[in-house]
């Protein structure tokens, strides 16, 4: 799942197109700064302090970059994710970095989180290819973590991609709900973690 110390702005991987990423951090400050609905193709290029002739060499559209930029953060987090979980340790252990290093990147990118959760899906069509793919590397995540040698000594088996897919969904709505209410996203550890036990154990 996508939790300590605030990253920098700076949301794509290494190497690349060294544009496409100015282009990224341009279209995450200017979600900070006014919100995705209110964001322009100006408000990206001067952030990114590029031009628009660079940005539509790059992109079609402010959504096409938004759709670019969710599916690389999303890949991102899940790498974090997999790093900050040692497969040897106890299996509660487990949970817990991994929801830690979950609200870690939250705590990174918050508006860019609630964009993806709440604004993204109105996108239409063009968005459901990068929701499922995000999804689907989040639940594989789940099942790898599970299958792995500390939950094996604890007699746990993998979890189930249905049952992976209900925590996540319920993991997401709670982050939302979180962060629109202004409330701390470290809030939510102790209920994700409980969550995740009663699933994953099915008590």
């Amino acid at each position: 799942m996508t939790i300590g110390t605030v990253a920098p702005t700076e949301v794509s991987s290494p190497g690349g197109d060294p544009f496409r990423r100015r282009l990224f951090d341009g279209l995450v400050g200017s979600i900070n700064e006014r919100g995705y609905r209110e964001t322009t193709v100006a408000d990206i290029v001067r952030h990114a302090k590029t031009s628009k002739r660079t940005f539509y060499a790059h992109f079609a559209s402010k959504d096409d970059c938004l759709l670019e930029l969710l599916d690389d953060d999303n890949s991102r987090t899940v790498a974090g994710i997999r790093a900050a979980v040692d497969p040897e340790a106890d299996w509660r252990v487990q949970i817990e970095q991994a929801i830690d290093a979950y609200i870690t990147a939250i705590e990174a990118h918050p508006a860019l989180t609630l964009t993806w959760i709440r604004e993204f899906p109105a996108l239409g069509d063009a968005v459901r290819p990068v929701q499922r793919r995000g999804m689907d590397r989040f639940i594989d995540l789940l099942i790898e973590i599970t299958a792995g040698p500390g939950f094996a000594r604890a007699g746990l088996g993998p979890v189930r991609r249905q049952t992976a897919l209900i925590l996540l969904g319920g993991l997401r709505e709670l982050t939302a709900h979180t962060m629109e209410d202004g409330e701390e996203i470290r809030g939510i550890t102790e209920a994700a973690v409980h969550a995740c036990v009663g699933l994953i154990t099915g008590r």
